[in-house]
């Protein structure tokens, strides 16, 4: 399985992990010889043939290593995250001056010791902890040094390398505070999507444009307070790029993390709708989740595809629009069922599927999708499932209260019954007897 993965940074090996991110996705498409050539091409030919020879470039990098590439959505996507059980992320610096294995630099030292402090530590860690790097700046704020926990959900504001140490043993290790620093509750959803692109190519040219994307969507629908998203290093599988992390709270507001593979930027918009407002998987794009091992990661989905009537990724595919629909009508109304169900990990949760019971963080505010976004994101479903190696999760509807009626439900409103009427009859025997 190790080698789907390409050599994750985790510190199950913690000598591999490194970022490259992405602020300007444009400067991902062209290196330096094709950017000269087509300058040339301005000199000598004008400016259209300059134009013509950066768009040839352009097309012929995504041929090679974007979306368009020979091997994408090949290669099975459940089951390709090794276990691990917490995420610590380290915001630093500009994305395009990280090295292909930052935590390895010379002149990186805080990665590289926050790397090395925590494959000492790791026999001493009561849970099984995973380094990526994410960005270095949120929004207009600077945040080298800062430190992202999940599923804690806290930040810690400017790790220094003179502080690493402190920070593993009391945080990390003793799952303590680091005195310091005090931690800041996060809120909301972070997503994370692999930019690496001086690891590998389609990682560099996939994860710009999805992180437009996301930016783009997040904005028209007003979730700039509620999600937030991040370049970040090497995550492992470059070939399920483009790669994305989604961390948030579930429909049991427990926080989880979901990885998702071969994510192209008309995918976007369905990752919000689906997951983030309505908390479902979209399992043809699932790669698997913190905290399952491998096998458990398919064990889950395969039971998400029989709770959703279907056997297998490919049968889910074809169906998702219809049964979308018949979910819709079946499971409408509070009267008609208790909601939809999902499988996250072992918990099975439920939500009801009316368009004022969507995940609680995004009732408030102007983030909800609009019923043409929503028919949208469907036609979107349809076109892909007719694509190659698309396939898609179903909608499952929670059955009524009758059709969930269990036996040992059916015994113990018996045992009542019959004790209120053994009750009834001693007392009016009673009574009788006075």
């Amino acid at each position: 399985m190790a080698s789907t993965r390409d050599d994750a940074l985790s510190f199950l090996n913690p000598s591999t992990s490194s970022p490259i991110a992405v602020s300007d996705a444009d400067s991902y498409l062209l290196d330096n010889s094709q950017i000269g050539s087509a300058s040339g091409s301005f000199q000598n030919e004008g400016f259209l043939g300059g134009l013509d020879a950066a768009s040839a470039a352009v097309v012929n990098i995504d041929a090679e290593f974007g979306f368009s590439r020979p091997d994408f959505r090949q290669s099975p996507l459940v089951g390709t995250v090794e276990f691990y059980e917490r995420h610590v992320f380290l915001c630093y610096k500009n994305p395009q001056v990280w090295p292909p294995r930052i935590e390895a630099a010379e002149f990186d030292r805080l990665p590289r010791l926050l790397s090395a402090a925590l494959s000492a530590r790791k026999l001493d860690m009561k849970r099984q902890i995973r380094l990526t790097i994410c960005e270095g700046h949120d929004g207009s704020e600077t945040s080298n040094g800062d430190v992202l926990i999940f599923p804690d959900m806290v930040r810690y504001r400017r790790l220094t390398h003179f502080d690493v140490d402190t920070f593993v043993e009391e945080v990390l290790v003793k799952d303590g505070e680091w005195l310091p620093g005090t931690p800041e509750v996060l809120r909301g959803w972070y997503i994370f999507v692999c930019c690496h692109g001086t690891r590998d190519r389609r990682c560099g040219v996939c994860g710009p444009a999805l992180v437009n994307k996301f930016n783009e969507e997040i904005e028209l629908h007003g979730l700039q307070a509620k999600v937030s998203v991040s370049p970040c290093s090497h995550i492992g599988g470059h070939k399920y790029a483009g790669n994305v992390i989604i961390f948030g709270p579930n429909l049991c507001k427990e926080v989880t993390g979901h990885w998702y593979g071969y994510v192209t930027p008309e995918d976007v918009p369905i990752l919000l709708e689906q997951h983030i407002r309505k908390g479902k998987i979209v399992d043809w794009l699932w790669r698997g989740q913190m905290g399952l091992k491998e096998d458990e990661q398919k064990n889950s989905q395969e039971v998400r595809l029989q709770l959703n009537g279907g056997t297998n990724l490919e049968r889910s595919t074809k169906n998702l629009t219809q049964t979308n629909d018949s979910c819709a009508n079946g499971c409408g109304s509070q009267a008609e069922a208790l909601g939809c169900c999902q499988m996250n990990g072992s918990s099975l949760c439920c939500q009801n599927p009316s368009e004022n019971k969507e995940t609680p963080e995004l009732n408030e505010g102007a983030g909800k999708f609009t019923d043409e976004k929503n028919k949208s994101v469907r036609q979107q479903v349809s076109r892909r499932n007719s694509g190659k190696g698309g396939s898609s999760r179903k909608v499952c509807c929670m059955p009524t209260w009758f059709e969930s009626w269990e036996r040992e439900d059916t015994y113990a409103t018996l045992a009542v019954i019959g004790a209120a009427l053994s009750v009834a009859f001693a007392y009016n025997c009673y009574k009788q007897l006075r």
